[in-house]
């Protein structure tokens, strides 16, 4: 029963609808997801803050917040975001994930690591609650034990394949390519999976090259001069790296020490495409091709995130961390505006009918398939160039060409 309160109310409203005309119809949708059923959609945003990834999960953060920025003046609504550090500590990711829950988070965004991202997976399932994946390429993530987890991001499997292609897309374009290679990897849940891939599939896309050897090591080490020495030991006239931001560094810095000048380094694993990895090596930075997941610059919402990002952050580089945290935050805040509920199974369900074409990343729209992984996404080869990535391929996301074979160490800048 309508009380006489109410009615007065409501006739104040219609008054005021009247009198506002096409202001009030404009106000209509923001109105709706701010209610939506009485809550206002709280994310939680587990990343690492702390501890060896801290560097890419601040990078993760700054995405996010750019995200809110960019599509709050493209019509997307407004949420609230809770953050945490996961101390890049699998334990300490997955009790962040039940606490943000606990908070009343109904989505989670995150968590960079995949092995992070695979415990908090499991607390999402048992709570019904979505994670959308930023960052992470284990492909157990997205095996179909998980009916919560939507991830954009590539699988191992898919990076290497990527990394194959785009590698004698580069060969074709410089007409050089190497004849054999070795591989240093991290030996934590990332790199070892990504090498895995790495050798199992090499046979299935005639590379000119086969490896010599594979070499892995403890990411946390703080001296790689013996893996250094081994691969040298090689002759092999490509390294290919998965590594993160320090050991990165460390290789880098003791093939210089070793004088040793192959035809080239390529990475699919994050480091040489970081800012710290930039300015602390300088021009003995230049030439490694990062073969790794990225933005496709010609698109129209990477030229809005470009825009913005530049505004905001004018010293910092734009990255994987980035542009990836900021597409997770697109793919959410498209599922909430579609659901119009901060309810966690109506958000799932518009999770799985996500088709987003105006995106940043490369590849046709944000799709998922009935495990939650977007398939269709492609990496790029993005290259150093005196402190800036730049992309050399695939063609239709390129802005220049490769340097193909690398310069010696003191013939840069």
């Amino acid at each position: 029963m309508t009380s006489k309160k109410s009615a007065v109310t409501g006739k104040a409203i219609r008054r005021r609808s009247v009198l506002a005309g096409g202001a009030a119809v404009a106000a209509a949708v923001p109105l709706r997801f701010a209610a939506g059923q009485g809550k206002t959609l709280k994310i939680g945003l587990n990343v690492p803050r702390s501890g060896i990834q801290a560097n890419f999960g601040q990078d993760s953060v700054r995405g996010v917040e750019l995200a809110l920025e960019v599509l709050a003046g493209k019509g997307y609504p407004k949420v609230e975001i809770v953050h945490v550090d996961n101390e890049t500590k699998v334990d300490v990711g997955r009790a962040q994930a039940e606490k943000l829950i606990d908070q009343g988070c109904t989505m989670i965004i995150g968590c960079y690591d995949s092995g992070i991202t695979s415990a908090v997976a499991q607390v999402c399932e048992q709570k019904s609650i979505p994670l959308v994946v930023n960052v992470a390429a284990a492909p157990q993530i997205t095996d179909g034990r998980f009916k919560t987890v939507f991830r954009n991001f590539p699988t191992g499997p898919m990076i290497a394949s990527d990394a194959f292609l785009l590698q004698k897309e580069v060969y074709e374009i410089a007409g050089k390519a190497p004849k054999s290679a070795v591989m240093l990897h991290a030996n934590d849940t990332f790199g070892t999976s990504q090498k895995d891939a790495s050798v199992r599939l090499i046979g299935n896309f005639g590379m000119p090259y086969k490896f010599e050897d594979v070499i892995s090591y403890d990411p946390a080490t703080r001296d790689l001069s013996a893996e250094v020495r081994k691969a040298k030991a090689t002759n092999a006239e490509l390294v290919w790296i998965i590594t993160r931001l320090n050991d990165a560094i460390m290789i880098v810095q003791e093939m210089v020490k070793q004088r040793w000048v192959p035809m080239g380094i390529v990475s699919t694993g994050p480091g040489p495409y970081d800012d710290p990895f930039l300015k602390q090596l300088g021009k003995l930075s230049d030439d490694i091709i990062n073969m790794v997941p990225w933005f496709d610059p010609n698109k129209a919402m990477s030229k809005a995130m470009i825009a913005a990002w530049s505004k905001k952050f004018p010293d910092r580089t734009l990255n994987t961390s980035v542009s990836h945290s900021f597409e997770a935050t697109l793919i959410a805040l498209d599922a909430y505006k579609r659901a119009g509920t901060s309810e966690p199974a109506k958000l799932i369900e518009a999770l799985r009918k996500t088709n987003i074409a105006d995106n940043v990343t490369v590849g046709p729209a944000i799709t998922f398939d009935d495990k939650g992984q977007n398939t269709k996404t492609r990496n790029s080869a993005i290259q150093n160039r005196g402190g800036k990535l730049v992309s050399v391929a695939p063609k239709q996301a390129a802005v220049t060409k490769p340097i193909w074979p690398m310069r010696a160490w003191n013939a840069r800048g």
